[in-house]
């Protein structure tokens, strides 16, 4: 962040005890922290936890798992139950905290979360997800976008759950 979200001023480093160099505005007197997005992505295990689903989305030929950003006032638990209602139509349990990591394109703290689908039937919503298919534990790997940050959350996923 190099300008105030207030009123525009540049920013400067400024020494904040406890904290180290934090960006300040000089015209509001105010230290600026930075500020980013907040998503969540989801590993959707099937009701016998022996499948994983995986969606493509924007017209794109890619394999990535659910995911959705987290709404002012939602905790990401919430965002977890919503997403997935909202891209494949089903309720979901069990949902469990994995791993974060920061994704540098979006600006966006993405916090990686695994939960269990009630049924496989999916309902796509055909406005966020263009289509949705369920894969096993042993052929996933083949099928996500390599190299991705979803990528990288299964594999973690994977190993600790293996």
């Amino acid at each position: 962040m190099n300008f105030c979200y207030e009123c525009g001023t540049k920013l400067v480093a400024k020494h904040l005890d406890g904290e180290g160099e934090i960006p300040f505005c000089e015209r509001c007197g105010t230290f600026r922290f930075p500020i980013f997005n907040t998503a969540v992505s989801m590993e959707v295990l099937s009701p016998a936890r022996d499948k994983i689903v995986l969606i493509k989305q924007y017209g794109k030929d890619k394999n990535i798992l659910v995911a959705g950003y987290v709404n002012k006032g939602e905790s990401a638990e919430e965002t977890v139950s919503r997403e997935v209602r909202e891209e494949l139509g089903v309720s979901v349990g069990q949902i469990r905290f994995n791993k974060s990591a920061y994704f540098e394109p979006s600006n966006t703290l993405m916090l990686n979360f695994s939960c269990v689908a009630e049924t496989e039937e999916l309902h796509i919503n055909e406005k966020e997800v263009d289509s949705a298919a369920w894969y096993t534990l042993d052929e996933i790997e083949k099928e996500i976008f390599q190299g991705s940050l979803a990528h990288k959350f299964l594999l973690e996923f994977l190993r600790k759950n293996s």
